[in-house]
């Protein structure tokens, strides 16, 4: 939230609008936000409010989504693939985790790191099925990168679906590459 006045001209520009657009939007005159981002009025705390809730809103709008960032060319196997196929997929791809589809439903997401904790074991698991995890959570398109940040601090991936069906994937190197 913002809540400094002397934030107002810095978001203002970031998001590429003016005064008298922010004005506008906002209901108060040109002259007060100049007058304001100068720092020769202190607003009244109804206008300042005004202001901050357009000025927030603007940033929501302008965020961007999991549709922004996501790769369309979702990479997967299934759960009967074997795990020397899997890690020569992961090596092709250069990736490091992969989800489990069957029948066009995400069911699990097998890693580099299941398949390792799988050989010190000793498990030596021959199938994904074997060492794969639950299913990563699934977004909706429109889904702001703020929430993906969030989800992808406890899942090593997300997926995207519009209307049911699997149309991209998010990781953590995506929502670098391309978000920030």
């Amino acid at each position: 939230m913002i809540n400094n006045l002397n934030q107002i001209k810095d978001i203002r520009k970031k998001l590429g609008i003016t005064q008298i657009e922010l004005a506008k939007k906002a209901d108060v005159s040109q002259s007060m936000i100049a007058k304001i981002e100068s720092g020769r009025l202190e607003p009244t705390y109804s206008h300042a409010m005004k202001i901050f809730d357009v000025l927030e809103s603007l940033e929501y709008e302008k965020e961007k989504t999991a549709e922004d960032i996501m790769v369309k060319n979702i990479i997967s196997v299934k759960p009967d693939f074997e795990i020397k196929k899997i890690i020569e997929t992961m090596k092709k791809y250069e990736i490091s985790q992969m989800p489990v589809i069957e029948n066009h439903k995400l069911i699990g997401v097998i890693s580099e790191r299941t398949i390792l904790e799988s050989f010190l074991s000793g498990e030596h698991a021959a199938k994904a099925s074997q060492v794969m995890q639950d299913a990563p959570p699934t977004i909706g398109k429109n889904t702001p990168v703020r929430i993906i940040s969030n989800l992808l601090s406890n899942y090593p991936l997300i997926i995207v679906n519009d209307k049911g069906k699997l149309i991209g994937i998010i990781t953590k190197s995506d929502l670098i590459r391309k978000a920030y």
